[in-house]
């Protein structure tokens, strides 16, 4: 079973497949995807995508997951580097997704059950990297600028993950706005990012996540 259908095993536990694409699929192999020339203005714009993602070893945030269905889900990120990351959705979605720097795992906090995978074979891994080259690991597929906002579409350079993740970067704040996703049969999952607070505090606790396995 790939990563990728996992993720979406893990999340129909939770009766709730739309979470599914939270960071997870996209319409296009990495290694297929074509890579747009540059202007330099372009260059510039991913350079401060990729300055914000080294700007901070620790972060809290909120997010709201939207889908073209028009389902809304609310939770808390943290993130940790090098490599530590949690999503906590809020009540009444049992879904948990944390990294403690190795595995990433999904939870459904109910059941305590859930599924790991490695974090280097994830999409995840580019969001907890320590010190992020996005002109060096990814491809850029496009770029747009529209009223203060620039989004810019990555591949993985490597080809090891599938597809392509949107970022949004709100030039007037100087940060990440969003990200978005497109399914595998073109549905857009838009993840919105708020409340963004750089090097607080984070308990250690928070991405030591166990589920229960299975006994052989």
């Amino acid at each position: 079973m790939t990563f990728f259908k996992s993720v979406a095993a893990a999340v129909a536990i939770t009766t709730s497949l739309a979470l599914a694409p939270i960071m997870v699929s996209a319409p296009v192999e990495a290694a297929k995807a074509k890579a747009i020339q540059l202007t330099p203005e372009q260059t510039e714009a991913v350079e401060r995508i990729n300055a914000f993602f080294n700007s901070f070893k620790t972060m809290r945030g909120d997010f709201i997951q939207k889908t073209e269905k028009g389902r809304a889900l609310k939770g808390v990120m943290f993130i940790s580097k090098p490599g530590k990351l949690r999503f906590e959705f809020a009540p009444p979605t049992p879904l948990l997704i944390a990294s403690d720097g190795k595995w990433v795992t999904f939870k459904n906090t109910q059941k305590e059950k859930g599924d790991q995978w490695p974090l280097s074979s994830t999409p995840f891994r580019f969001i907890v990297s320590p010190d992020l080259d996005l002109m060096k690991e990814a491809v850029v597929t496009r770029i747009d600028q529209v009223e203060g906002f620039t989004t810019v579409g990555f591949a993985d350079k490597k080809g090891a993950l599938k597809g392509e993740i949107a970022m949004v970067y709100d030039e007037t704040r100087g940060e990440l706005s969003q990200w978005v996703i497109t399914d595998n049969k073109g549905l857009r999952t838009t993840v919105i990012l708020s409340n963004l607070e750089k090097d607080v505090k984070l308990d250690a606790k928070l991405f030591q996540v166990t589920i229960k396995r299975k006994e052989k």
